[in-house]
């Protein structure tokens, strides 16, 4: 097997190369990072990097005996073939987008991230047919059944699959919705916290003591310090200022992926485009220039989202006032760019605690209104089965039984309570 080692190479324009995302993303993939090249250059059309820098990376992977080389930059074939003729024979040659596609390929553990895994890959695949085919070549890969064809009638049929399990997911939310739950999503960058995020939020319940089906909810989110723990979105049940929600945590971003592996995973953002309130969790201690950043990408990625969006500022706990005053600034201008009537960002501490009631007022406050119901039911096996249905739909405030009527007081959202009244009618309820 090659070595496990890995050559961290990146290029850029004119900035100073940073390679902390990249590290870290080597690190998912299961690489140790033994050695880092940067330069600041235009791009070289055959080596990416200038050709004396080109043959230092392979002097630097022969005395590492490192058996990896990644590269945060987009490679094309013929780079990618020149590069692994450069360096020692056997060395592997990855670009940030493959990179990224393996780590995705490790953690598919389920049918959905096992298709959108295929379906990325294939679409990754695809543009570099043509590049590394001469053109009398392509005249022949492009007739009906031949390899170019395939891949395009594999990646139909892979979106089919995808939206039919998209149809399910859907049907399942309108399920829950009905059940009185509301939805609020926790996106973000890798690392910003929203797992640490979610276990704040969420109940201790014990799901299988239900006699509904909660086979959708997850016990526990694991808290990694790592990128990509999962391709899976993690939801947990929450009590929020007296609303009934599912809170999902979903797949962090990762900026610079092409536009192909972002729409291979669209699915996995329908958590987000569907929440009544979306929770987008920024890394507070992150530099303004690289805050800014990755707002605007998150902000062009939630794009389609129905609720509201509601910056939340965590780590804040690691910010004087001027530095905090500076992020919301950040937040603001980022918010004002895209015409987005985002609303101010909360400042909070998930590590610490800190700050978690405002952030569930604001969350709360992005959801439907809750108000005070009565009903007053015959004292019978259907009434006590109504009520039943209301403690698991609704804040029951008082049951009060009396002679042959039993009265119900509780705060529901007006879809809760009328569903619970047109049960009631059926019992010949008194309102």
């Amino acid at each position: 097997m090659p070595s496990q080692d890995a050559v961290i190479a990146k290029r850029t324009a004119d900035d100073s190369p940073d390679t902390g995302e990249i590290r870290e993303l080597a690190a998912a993939a299961g690489y140790e990072v033994v050695a880092e090249l940067t330069q600041t250059r235009p791009p070289d059309s055959s080596l990416q990097f200038g050709r004396g820098k080109a043959e230092e990376l392979a002097e630097t992977v022969a005395e590492t005996g490192a058996g990896v080389v990644v590269f945060d930059n987009e490679l094309t074939p013929t780079q990618t073939v020149e590069l692994a003729e450069t360096c020692p024979a056997g060395t592997e040659i990855l670009d940030r987008h493959r990179l990224v596609l393996a780590i995705f390929e490790e953690q598919a553990g389920s049918k959905r991230a096992e298709l959108q895994v295929e379906r990325a890959t294939l679409a990754w695949t695809l543009p570099r047919i043509k590049e590394r085919t001469e053109e009398q070549a392509m005249n022949k890969f492009t007739e009906s059944g031949t390899r170019y064809y395939d891949v395009l009638d594999r990646i139909d049929e892979l979106d089919r699959k995808l939206s039919s399990l998209a149809d399910e997911a859907t049907a399942r939310r309108e399920r829950r919705r009905e059940e009185g739950f509301e939805f609020v999503a926790l996106a973000g960058y890798t690392n910003a916290g929203k797992s640490t995020l979610l276990h704040r939020l969420a109940d201790d319940l014990d799901y299988e003591t239900s006699g509904a089906d909660h086979s959708d909810l997850d016990a526990t989110a694991e808290i990694e310090d790592r990128l990509f723990e999962t391709l899976e979105t993690t939801t947990r049940r929450a009590t929020i200022d007296g609303h009934r929600t599912l809170v999902t945590d979903t797949v962090g971003f990762v900026g610079d992926l092409s536009h192909e592996l972002v729409a291979s995973f669209h699915g996995t953002l329908s958590e987000t485009e569907s929440a009544d309130c979306l929770v987008l969790v920024a890394d507070a201690s992150d530099p303004p220039a690289e805050l800014r950043e990755k707002l605007e990408t998150s902000f062009e990625l939630l794009a389609d989202t129905e609720g509201e969006l509601l910056p939340a500022l965590n780590k804040a706990d690691v910010l004087d006032g001027d530095e905090l005053a500076e992020r919301k600034a950040v937040v603001a201008a980022v918010a004002e760019e895209f015409g987005t009537d985002s609303a101010a960002p909360v400042p909070v501490s998930a590590t610490e605690g800190r700050n978690l009631d405002a952030l569930r007022e604001r969350i709360a406050g992005c959801l439907s209104d809750r108000r005070d119901f009565e009903l007053v039911l015959p004292n019978d096996g259907d009434a006590m089965s109504l009520v039943s249905w209301l403690y698991d739909r609704a804040s029951v405030s008082d049951v009060t039984y009396r002679g042959g009527e039993v009265r119900i007081e509780f705060t529901a959202a007006e879809s809760v309570a009328e569903r619970a009244r047109s049960k009631a009618e059926s019992l010949e309820a008194v309102r």
